[in-house]
């Protein structure tokens, strides 16, 4: 589906929300605002939670980064029921008070990967004038991320010359809000989602009755595949590269517009 024009979100019809099974989003600048969730977004998360809609967070930060966030809610986490961290690399959920940590590769494949993702990284940093590896750098497993918008700043030509420089390494490559990651691998953020809902509710994906909320380019691949998925107003900051819309825009941004989404789900 690539839909040009979205509609509003608060244009979805009440009849299609109580259909809907769950919610996927994104983190960084769906949840979150100047990089931390907004009040407003963690009470949607506790709403969608109680209403019995379960949540999965697909990120792209790193699994060191993402782990408190799965804790139980007494010791900070939020609540959410997973989250697919890595672009799909890596499932964090808890089983009562056991924390699990999944991967999509073997043991095997991610200690062969690990070389020549130093690799690659090197040859950025070489190659590529101001690039710099992102600060969550140390809690990586299966991939490299290089900061655009967070605490550094590149031009469009610095993202595209570190994306080609992972497309010719054989990488997979994607650019957020914030970094553009790479990786080896056939993973990315659909196959994360398939595979957690699978792996936690026993059953398949059901994309028609599944929301999914995101704000970047590296959401398209997800906007194309629900027809149920959300942009946070501030995706608009994007407009001009997206190739791919979601089928509905909400009017605020970030973490208000994240609450927006939920008011729409369960409403009062």
């Amino acid at each position: 589906m690539n839909v040009t024009c979205p509609r509003p979100w608060a244009d979805f019809p009440e009849a299609a929300a109580r259909e809907v099974l769950g919610v996927l989003t994104d983190i960084d600048d769906t949840l979150t605002t100047d990089g931390a969730i907004t009040a407003d977004a963690l009470a949607g998360l506790a709403q969608l939670k109680a209403a019995g809609l379960p949540v999965v967070a697909i990120t792209g930060r790193p699994m060191g980064w993402s782990l408190p966030f799965v804790r139980p809610l007494a010791q900070g986490g939020w609540p959410l029921d997973a989250i697919v961290a890595e672009n799909g690399a890596v499932a964090l959920f808890r089983d009562a008070d056991t924390l699990h940590t999944e991967y999509a590769q073997d043991d095997a494949t991610r200690t062969r990967h690990a070389a020549r993702l130093r690799e690659v990284a090197a040859r950025v940093l070489r190659e590529v004038p101001g690039a710099t590896l992102a600060q969550d750098s140390a809690g990586r497993v299966t991939d490299i991320a290089i900061d655009h918008s967070e605490f550094a700043h590149l031009s469009a030509p610095q993202i595209d010359a570190v994306v080609a420089i992972m497309a010719d390494e054989g990488m997979n490559a994607s650019v957020s809000s914030i970094h553009i990651n790479g990786w080896f691998g056939a993973h990315n953020k659909l196959s994360g989602a398939r595979w957690i809902v699978q792996r936690l509710f026993g059953q398949p994906l059901l994309a028609s009755r599944w929301v999914y909320v995101g704000d970047s380019t590296n959401d398209q691949l997800m906007f194309g595949h629900f027809p149920l998925s959300v942009g946070v107003a501030n995706l608009m900051r994007f407009a001009d590269a997206l190739t791919v819309w979601p089928a509905y825009l909400t009017a605020g941004e970030r973490g208000a517009g994240f609450a927006e989404v939920v008011r729409r789900l369960v409403p009062r």
